[in-house]
């Protein structure tokens, strides 16, 4: 999502970017030929008065020369200095010395002409009088002189800069408010994804546009998805009680017609009673889902042992298994509590280990392992059960914790599998605030991992068979 933001920014940005130097540059143009135009405008009378100056001289002598220059100087508003061709000034008046410097520098050949005032506002025309007779006349304009067309680079580059910074603040905040309700509902929808059915985008203020209406549209569609889950969760409680009482009446009756029957229907019997039992299974893990589906983690946590709570739950599988030919060893283990619900916590890992002692290969040990990591400066305790079984395609490896999921279907019913067990173990972790992986192993077999918040001893103890 920040890289929608980050492009609408930069987009914007840089579009008021091209807008700035467009105007800059249309700018740029129009004071060149302001500043042409300026050009035009200085040279062409201050020449007229040069010549003219010649002239009167040349005509009238010093006292003419003298009148006219006095009426340049109030009335056209140039001050005036007449030059002959060896610097001295034509009226004996003592010219000041950056004019005097001016005169000097042109008559030596240093200088040119220059119809637009320097920067002291002086400007030097060199013209010749009827006789022929070669003169410079400089002058310098009275009124203020005129600002620059063109401001100085140090000016453009701070006025550019604030134009930028300017633009860049407005396009952050447009960027931001478009972006805004799509952050929001990304995050909503990542929570709905993990299982929160109350996740909402929440109101848009006083928005009416597009995005409003969409977050909207989504708090409607989550809304109907909770409502609709919840019914099928409460369904499935109240079905599974329900089949509890049939099935206790079923199991007295199954035990009046052994009585009855004799031996001649007991393998009837035996099968009826397996099926019994498997169906009594399967209601009490709907039970424990709906349980968990349903808000388990209301109930207050209590301080648990992981270590001691793992080393009960293999001695029971380990005895389960010696009478199928198999084994179950804590590998290595280490000391760990946090809080949560011991029961749920134990039947996240029975499962797990019951279901690696159902498909390991006779003769084989599934392996316990209980260890810690740090992530992001959290413990979290790892507990890792490994079989020596067929193993679990990879493209299936992240479904076998969906509800009623078998990778062989005709398998998992001959080995007495329900489809539930791991997916109670799933929910259970993730109520614990854990997760739970799965991955084939380098030798063979499956390895499921459970990841859980931890605190306490991080001391690893080395634990035998």
């Amino acid at each position: 999502m920040r890289t929608l933001f980050v492009k609408i920014f930069l987009w914007f940005w840089a579009a008021m970017a091209l807008v700035v130097l467009a105007v800059a540059a249309a700018t740029s143009v129009a004071n060149m030929r302001r500043e042409e135009r300026l050009r035009r405008e200085f040279d062409d009378p201050a020449r007229v008065f040069a010549q003219m100056a010649a002239r009167t001289y040349e005509r009238e002598g010093q006292a003419g020369l003298s009148e006219y220059l006095s009426f340049l100087e109030g009335e056209a508003r140039h001050r005036a200095w007449l030059f002959d061709a060896g610097g001295a000034e034509v009226l004996g008046r003592s010219a000041p010395s950056e004019v005097d410097g001016r005169a000097r520098r042109m008559l030596r050949g240093e200088g040119q002409a220059s119809g637009r005032p320097d920067a002291r506002g002086l400007q030097a025309f060199a013209v010749s009088g009827p006789s022929g007779v070669r003169y410079l006349m400089v002058t310098r304009r009275l009124n203020p002189r005129r600002p620059p067309p063109w401001p100085e680079p140090r000016t453009v580059v701070l006025q550019l800069l604030a134009v930028l910074a300017t633009a860049g603040l407005v396009c952050y905040w447009l960027a931001r408010y478009l972006t805004a309700p799509v952050v929001r509902l990304s995050a909503a929808t990542r929570r709905l994804a993990d299982g929160d059915l109350s996740a909402r985008v929440g109101g848009t203020g006083r928005r009416r546009d597009e995005l409003a209406e969409l977050g909207r549209d989504f708090d409607l569609m989550a809304g109907r998805i909770e409502s609709l889950i919840q019914a099928q969760h409460r369904l499935l409680g109240d079905i599974s009680h329900e089949l509890r009482s049939p099935l206790a009446r079923l199991s007295v009756a199954l035990g009046v017609a052994r009585r009855r029957a004799g031996e001649p229907a007991a393998s009837a019997h035996d099968r009826i009673q397996r099926e019994s039992e498997r169906l009594n299974e399967m209601i009490g893990q709907l039970l424990t889902l709906t349980q968990l589906e349903s808000g388990v983690d209301e109930v207050p946590p209590e301080p648990v042992g992981l270590s001691d709570l793992l080393g009960e739950v293999i001695v029971d599988a380990d005895f389960e298994a010696r009478g199928r030919e198999r084994a179950v060893r804590l590998a290595a283990q280490a000391g760990c509590r946090l809080q949560g619900n011991r029961e749920l916590l134990r039947s996240a890992i029975e499962n797990v280990v019951r279901n690696a002692v159902r498909y390991t290969a006779p003769g084989t040990t599934v392996e316990v392992g209980l260890s810690h990591e740090q992530t992001a400066g959290l413990t979290r305790a790892v507990i890792r059960v490994r079989d020596h079984g067929p193993g679990v395609p990879p493209e299936s490896l992240g479904e076998i914790f969906r509800p009623f999921y078998r990778v062989a279907d005709a398998r998992d019913r001959q080995s007495g599998g329900t489809g539930l067990g791991l997916t109670i173990t799933e929910r259970a972790v993730r109520v614990h605030g854990g997760s739970v992986s799965a991955e084939n192993a380098p030798g063979g077999g499956l390895v499921v991992g459970l990841t859980l918040p931890c605190a306490g001893n991080h001391e690893a103890l080395t634990a035998g068979s």
